[in-house]
Order: structure tokens, then sequence, then C-alpha cells
């Protein structure tokens, strides 16, 4: 007979045994308030595998009392669909009632997919719950997203996953009856990449390959019984993220031969194009900047490429633009910026605006002398000009990088602003 796997008997049977995500369900999380309230909105739990989007799902429908149905992205279609949607109007349940729709993987749906659920949400025909790992904004249509609120779960800590892990062998049915003394944890936690689920497959194997009445969980024994390295790549585990630090960092080096080495890691891995793409956008603005704007534009249209073409041909765009960026002058300049600029706003709130600055619209803001004394830069240099709040008038944030490019900038600003700013 076949055993239930160990991560679905010790599920969580009410939100109080939930471990993690007290930011949503603590005391004061807000999915929490809005369980106690008995009425959710459409919502998209977006977080990593592993860490209770549909252990969340299930409770919420348990304790609100609805109606649940569940379909999967990997394996539904329209069809499928409309049918859940016919049988959920066909109970004519309204307001607190209201069947909710679970769908897992929701970021696989295709457009055609994720537009059939449109009238059926807006119309509060059913409350959508649906789980992602990717970024919504990026995977789910605007128009659904729009009428979903957005719940991010995080990541398990280390903590977190060490009270599954106590939890598994003191409450399961089958563990709980043989002696497991957990010394190491490192490997567990680190094969399975932050995955609870993982995790607790890869424990109930371990267990399973010894037939004494004592276990004493170690590294050793975690690696030899899952016959697995610990740095193997693994997209949807720790190494999925190492990898991709590795390549951004090799990237920001200006090495373009390993940048492609770990780029080829990840398409051998099935890495997801438009994961890589996306990372690519940011380094360009983060790691090179004004040192070559170009970056950016080459890396925009390197994500709307891969996006239009996907695999394998995907991976030729990849590598012209990994190059491209490797090869590029590098600047932080304008992540320093914007960094020191919000901690400025944060250590000093809202400053006044300068008069001249603000915006006349009307009679009373000119006579209140909004506006007065501004010079229109165009017609008249400006280095006299404040564009500040006086209390940090003079402040530098954006410090041109030593490249090329910017040592232009840093020379016409000069030019322009004397001593007033220290370039």
């Amino acid at each position: 007979m076949q055993t239930i796997p160990l991560a679905e008997r010790i599920r969580p049977k009410k939100l109080s045994e939930v471990i993690g995500q007290v930011h949503l369900i603590g005391k004061s999380g807000s999915l929490k308030t809005a369980i106690k309230n008995k009425l959710i909105p459409s919502m998209i739990l977006w977080g990593p595998p592993g860490v209770g989007k549909t252990t969340l799902s299930n409770l919420i429908a348990e304790e609100l009392d609805r109606p649940f149905y569940t379909l999967s992205a990997i394996n539904s279609g329209v069809k499928d669909v409309r049918e859940v949607i016919d049988k959920t109007s066909s109970l004519g349940l309204f307001g607190k009632n209201i069947p909710i729709l679970f769908i897992d993987e929701i970021h696989r749906f295709s457009k055609a997919q994720q537009d059939s659920l449109l009238g059926a949400v807006e119309k509060g025909i059913v409350t959508l719950i649906g789980a992602t790992t990717e970024n919504p904004s990026f995977e789910v249509i605007p128009a659904l997203l729009s009428r979903s609120q957005v719940y991010i779960l995080k990541s398990l800590s280390r903590v977190d996953l060490q009270k599954i892990l106590e939890r598994a062998i003191t409450h399961d049915e089958i563990l709980s009856k043989v002696k497991i003394t957990l010394k190491e944890t490192e490997s567990l936690m680190h094969i399975s990449g932050g995955d609870a689920r993982k995790m607790l497959n890869i424990l109930e194997l371990v267990t399973s390959t010894i037939n004494t009445k004592e276990i004493i969980i170690t590294n050793d024994l975690v690696i030899k019984s899952t016959q697995q390295n610990i740095v193997r790549y693994d997209k949807n585990g720790g190494q999925h993220y190492d990898t991709i630090s590795a390549f951004i960092k090799s990237i920001r080096g200006s090495d373009p031969n390993a940048a492609i080495y770990w780029l080829a890691r990840m398409i051998e891995a099935g890495e997801d194009v438009k994961f890589i793409a996306r990372r690519l956008i940011i380094l360009a603005s983060e790691d090179i900047g004004n040192a070559n704007p170009t970056a950016l534009i080459m890396a925009n249209n390197c994500f709307q490429a891969v996006n239009i073409i996907g695999y394998p041909e995907a991976r030729i765009t990849l590598s012209h633009t990994v190059i491209y960026l490797a090869c590029s002058s590098k600047s932080n300049s304008a992540y320093l910026a914007i960094n020191e600029a919000q901690e400025k706003v944060k250590k000093t709130g809202n400053l006044s605006i300068p008069l001249h600055l603000r915006n006349a619209p009307t009679k009373l803001m000119k006579e209140l002398g909004y506006e007065e004394g501004y010079i229109y830069s165009h017609e008249k240099p400006a280095e006299d000009q404040e564009f500040l709040p006086q209390e940090i008038s003079g402040t530098l944030f954006y410090k041109p990088g030593r490249n090329n490019k910017e040592e232009t900038f840093r020379g016409s600003l000069k030019r322009l602003w004397k001593e007033k700013y220290n370039y």
C-alpha cells in the first residue's frame, strides 16, 4: 500500500499550526485580519517553492467554510476553468459564501487562460487564489492583477525549517515511532534550498533507508542517502540563487568568459530565460549605468527578444547581450545615488519644497509666491538657482564614476555648478 508522503501527513490543519509567514498570518498580519473579518479578496500568493502557498489556500477555505476548487496550471486549460466556473455559478452563492478557486502555478497560464477567469472574479462568482513562484507583475495579466491583492510569502528561515523538522519527527505517526536525533541539518536545508516540502521528502527518504529504532541525522548520512552533491544546480533551490549570483558578479567583474560559463550552466539546467533577462536589465542600471547608457537598451531589447523566441534560439541572444554587458565600462553611481537620496529622505522627512519650484496653476498660488523667481533653464543658465530644499542645499548624491562617459559628465557639472557641488 502506498504511504501518504510525509509533507502531506504533517500539513497544518489550522492557521495556528503554520510555521513562518508571521507578517501575513501572525497576530496583526494583513491576511489574518482579512480572514478574521470573514471577507477576503481575490489574491495572488507569491513566493518561492515550499513556503506554504497551497497550505494557506486550503486553510483559508476551511477557516471561512467555503467550497474549495483547485486547478493546476500545468495540466488545466480554458475548458477546465470554464467547467469549474459553471459549477460554482450553479451553486448561486454570494457574499461570504463565494466558492474559492485555487490555481497552482498560475504564472503558467496563458493570456487566454487568465482572461477566462476575469468575468467570474469581477462578478464575484469565485474568489480566486493564485499561487506563483514568479513575479506576478510579469506573469499575471494586468486586468487580473488589478482585481487581486498580492501577498508576498517570504523564504523560510533556518529557524523555521528547524521547527518543521522537529515537528515532523515528533508529530508524524510514522517517524514518531523511531528515535530520531537531528544532529546536523545543514545538508537537509541546503539540498532542499529552503523548500520545506522537498526537505521533508529528503528526510523521509533518509529515514526510510535505515531499519533501526534510533536514527542520527548527519550531513554525511543525508548526502549518502540522496546520492547527490550539495553544490549541484537546482533552479528551484539554493543553487538557483548561488548560480545567478556568480553570473552577475562575473559580468560586474568584466569577465565575459566566466559570465558565459555561468549562463551555460543555467541554460543547461532549464532556467527560465525571462528570469535571466530580467536580471540583465537590473544589472545594466545597477552596475553599468551611465558608463554606457546603451547597456540598458541592449538588456531591455534582450528581454523582449527572448520572450518572443524562447529556447533554444534565445541562448544566442542571451550570449550576445551577456558578452556586451561584461565588456562594457562599469559604474554603480546611479545605484549609489538613489540609495543615498532615499536615506536622506528617511532621515529628513518631507522637507519643504522651495516656493520658486512649486506649480502655480491658480491665482491664489501665484499670490502666495509659488513659482516666483524661477529661472527657465533653457533661456538662462541656472547655476545660481536652488533645486533642493534649503536644509540640504549642496548635498552631493550623484558622484560620477571614473570612466570616459561619466568623466565628461563630471567636467560639465563642474563648469555649471562651480563650487556648489564638490565634483
